[in-house]
């Protein structure tokens, strides 16, 4: 492939034997960058259009009421209330930006759509699905630098109304996702990999995949400007000799490390041999221990619905079943009270209609039922593996001290 600069705005052309590209990079917070995008695909110049989206972030971006249609005790049922959480703190921190600015992160991409629709022009979704993108860079980073992304998000959540124009500065070069991230990328090679490096190497893949043998001759890719140098260099490159390959390993998602799966069978043993050691000593201790495991497993997972402001009897369930759970990896105290709270107060298609509105804001996580239960699951999952943990250690001081 043969490259030339083109004259005005960031753009690289890139050519090859069979197809133009035209690699536009855009602002995604810019009225000037959508209009552009408008103006470029009304030229007529191109036979077709690619854009920096996967289906899901699609669908988000035209069919904002599809969040009706979720299932929500599937979500939970599937492990995916993590994701989903996730997915919506990023959603708050662009609701913000839309807010403040006047302007939709996303505006450019909108209008690719929409004008290429009415140019008869088809459209290629390039980027890798989030969901996948957001695991891989969770898998991705050590352990304990998990902690820090995962504060980030929080704090996207939590943090004052108005959004810093850093913050908007940092939209011009890559999306939500990436701008939430931007400061650790930088300084971090494990997650600058997933979330920027290899979306490069997959939206080559993608483009030709979708345009094999020059379908399309014209091609106007639309991308954050953070990715005109990267996918550019990628298109430069030769193709690999098995791209389907090379994308389906861009597309799996690193298996978890195999010593973390055991830790919480390895926790169940001990606090079982616990109580035997316990029941042999005398039956009096070994009740006690009993009794504390329940009181303090309970409580900490009790309190952790309280926190997210979960129905009464949802607290009652939690602290009832969170010492069962705990003896059982395979289901948690959090799938027991978040489907409680579902039973006892179901979310309406108002709330799922409300939801990425009610995000933007702290309180709203609260107010809505989607995103409440969301936050029982979660909090009622991580005050009742406190429990597990500070309930082993007074049953081992218990033990030793008698």
């Amino acid at each position: 492939m043969t490259e030339t600069a083109a004259e005005q705005g960031p753009r690289t052309l890139i050519e090859d034997a069979s197809s133009r590209y035209t690699l536009l990079g855009t602002a995604h917070v810019s009225r000037a960058s959508a209009d552009e995008v408008r103006t470029l695909i009304r030229s007529g110049d191109f036979d077709a259009v690619a854009i920096e989206l996967c289906a899901t972030r699609h669908q988000s971006l035209m069919q904002p009421d599809a969040m009706a249609n979720l299932d929500l005790f599937q979500v939970i049922r599937q492990g995916k209330a993590g994701m989903v959480a996730a997915s919506l703190a990023l959603g708050a921190f662009q609701q913000r930006v839309a807010e403040q600015s006047g302007i939709e992160p996303g505006a450019e991409m909108r209008a690719a759509i929409e004008e290429a629709r009415q140019a008869d022009l088809p459209v290629m979704l390039i980027d890798r699905e989030v969901g996948i993108t957001l695991r891989r860079v969770y898998r991705n980073v050590p352990w304990w630098q998990r902690f820090t992304l995962i504060s980030g998000l929080l704090a996207s959540v939590i943090s004052r109304q108005t959004v810093s124009a850093e913050e908007i500065e940092r939209l011009k070069q890559g999306d939500v996702l990436e701008s939430t991230f931007t400061e650790f990328a930088e300084q971090s090679e494990q997650l600058y990999q997933p979330l920027i490096a290899e979306r490069d190497q997959y939206m080559a893949l993608r483009l030709r995949e979708e345009n094999p043998d020059g379908r399309y001759r014209n091609v106007l890719v639309v991308i954050g400007a953070g990715h005109l140098k990267g996918l550019g260099e990628r298109l430069r490159e030769p193709a690999p000799a098995d791209p389907d390959k090379r994308r389906e390993q861009l597309d799996q998602v690193p298996p978890g490390s195999r010593w973390l799966r055991f830790i919480p069978w390895i926790v169940v043993g001990l606090v079982l041999a616990g109580f035997a050691i316990g029941f042999s000593r005398n039956t009096e201790l070994g009740m006690q221990l009993l009794g504390e495991w329940f009181l303090i497993n309970g409580t900490l997972a009790a309190i952790g619905t309280i926190i997210a402001l979960a129905h009464p009897l949802t607290v009652v369930a939690t602290f009832i079943a969170a010492p069962f759970t705990s003896l059982n990896p395979t289901i948690g105290a959090g799938f027991v009270a978040a489907g409680v709270e579902i039973a006892l107060r179901r979310p309406t298609v108002g709330h799922f209609a409300t939801l990425r509105h009610d995000v933007a804001t702290p309180r709203g996580w609260w107010r809505n039922r989607v995103s409440r239960t969301l936050l029982v699951f979660i909090l009622a999952t991580l005050g009742s593996a406190m429990g597990t943990y500070v309930a082993g250690f007074r049953i081992f001081e218990r033990l030793v001290g008698s």
